[in-house]
């Protein structure tokens, strides 16, 4: 009986400490849990989640970043947790409208100024005015009113316009590799006959090049037209003349058939691939390979994208060229480029307060934009020296004057000029319209069905001019193209004379 208790005893003295052991070690499980960057269930919960869809690719680091010092950053800083939606450049408009039609969780996104009226017309673009007074008031300290107007409709602002910095002639440069123009025989570049011979001397001195990586539509139409165009309607299909203050159809105008006859001849030199068509939305990809000579874009676009050419093509140069440059140019838009909260977003206020961070310091934002400063970059002399060669948040989608800094490459020269470039430029009439397709929804989705189908080929010179042209015109007239000109010319007069503009 004795040795029968003892074995009771010994067996409950066993249990006891199992169980103590084992709350012990459940406590001391949870607390080491919370020590290491408080991950539990319940600190889980607090972290919001913020959802930002992003065009292009997620580089190895980008997403090291996300997952590490960043994800940290936003953690401390705002209680958020960004995921980030990947999207190739090729497929992002598409998959963007499908995303936000089917109500998918996207609190953030970025597309097209010019667009703005029919994004909110689809409900992809919320008001923005409560937000940005409860959750934006440090943005505003580096992105002035004016900016803000770009992206405003009927007194409300549904978006926060990108690149805050000198802007005029928006997407009528040019950029170029300059060390292949030099090196056949030019210094410059002017007009569309410069361009021309350009293409040709390279096709001839240097056939491992692949000729140009854009057909450069709006460059072209600035170096035809009889009076400077600002694309302001069902995005390249109306233009407004910026001396008679009238609304166009672009493709009746002289300009849209010079520039479509201008590449048809580059087609036909044989200057031209079929991919600048086919596969137009990858000519950025294609001139970043180093084996393209041109592409369209703006100020500040060689010192953008001279890194990953020149991975590719270490000896590469580029620089920028405005057509015509002794015609006016003209501030048309607060950036050509928004950022919007769509209605449906699971997380406007976490959208908002994301943005109001970046903006709120320098040090945020070239977090944002660098990565770490000593790994990722370093500031030597008040110029930015970039460590590692990877994309972060694009700097061309949150650009700041403020806060903006150049590389040590960038000569001074370049610089003052960089800063300098609206001194000179005219205020478009234009600046601050946006049409409303609400009236005339059916009719722009019929002309832009002919615009895609036919005159996009026929702009970009892949389809016989003479013949083609014609016919598509008599299809975009029966599509109701005339109507709609007429109705954003109701709309324009409107705006106009709200403006008092004579």
């Amino acid at each position: 009986m004795k040795k029968s208790k003892l074995i009771i005893l010994l067996a409950t003295m066993l249990l006891l400490v199992s169980f103590t052991a084992g709350c012990s070690s459940k406590e001391d499980g949870q607390q080491n849990v919370t020590s290491n960057g408080g991950n539990t269930k319940e600190e889980k919960k607090e972290l919001e989640t913020l959802t930002i869809l992003y065009p292009g690719e997620e580089s190895e680091r980008m997403t090291e970043f996300l997952d590490n010092e960043f994800a940290e950053k936003m953690k401390e800083d705002l209680g958020l947790k960004v995921e980030m939606v990947f999207v190739p450049w090729a497929q992002y408009w598409e998959q963007k409208d499908i995303m936000l039609a089917a109500q998918e969780p996207i609190d953030l996104y970025w597309d097209g100024l010019p667009d703005l009226s029919t994004m909110v017309n689809k409900k992809q673009a919320r008001e923005l005015d409560d937000l940005i007074a409860q959750y934006g008031q440090d943005m505003l300290k580096v992105l002035p009113q004016s900016q803000l107007d770009g992206a405003t409709i009927n007194g409300k602002i549904y978006g926060i316009p990108t690149a805050y910095a000198p802007s005029s002639g928006m997407f009528q440069l040019v950029c170029v590799r300059q060390d292949i123009l030099e090196a056949v025989g030019m210094t410059d570049l002017n007009t569309a006959d410069d361009l021309k011979e350009f293409a040709t001397r390279v096709k001839e001195q240097f056939p491992e090049m692949k000729g140009p990586a854009d057909v450069i539509i709006k460059p072209l139409t600035r170096n035809f037209a009889e009076e400077q165009y600002n694309f302001i309607a069902a995005q390249e299909m109306v233009v407004f003349g910026e001396e008679s203050h009238k609304a166009y159809n672009y493709y009746a105008t002289e300009a849209f058939q010079e520039v479509a006859k201008f590449n048809r001849s580059m087609y036909e030199a044989g200057l031209y691939t079929e991919d600048l068509t086919i596969k137009y939305n990858e000519r950025d990809s294609r001139m970043q390979t180093g084996l393209y000579l041109w592409v369209e874009g703006f100020l500040g676009k060689d010192m953008e994208i001279i890194d990953t050419v020149k991975a590719n093509a270490p000896d590469a140069r580029l620089k920028t060229y405005l057509l015509k440059e002794e015609e006016p140019r003209y501030i048309t838009s607060a950036g050509g480029e928004v950022l919007c909260i769509p209605n449906t977003a699971p997380n406007p206020e976490g959208a908002m307060k994301f943005l109001n961070w970046l903006y709120t310091s320098q040090e945020n934002y070239l977090f944002a934009l660098y990565g770490v400063e000593g790994k990722d970059y370093e500031i030597v002399d008040g110029r930015i020296n970039k460590i590692s060669a990877n994309d972060f948040f694009y700097e061309w989608m949150f650009r700041n004057q403020n806060y903006q800094l150049f590389g040590p490459e960038v000569e001074q020269e370049y610089i003052d000029s960089y800063l300098a470039w609206d001194d000179e430029a005219l205020t478009s009439k234009s600046m601050g319209f946006r049409f409303n397709n609400e009236n005339v929804k059916d009719i722009e989705t019929r002309i832009a069905e002919v615009a895609g189908k036919d005159l996009l080929s026929i702009q970009c010179g892949f389809v016989d001019f003479e013949t083609e042209y014609p016919k598509a015109m008599e299809k975009l007239k029966a599509a109701g193209m005339d109507e709609y000109v007429a109705e954003v010319q109701r709309q324009l007069d409107e705006f106009l004379a709200s403006k008092e503009v004579k």
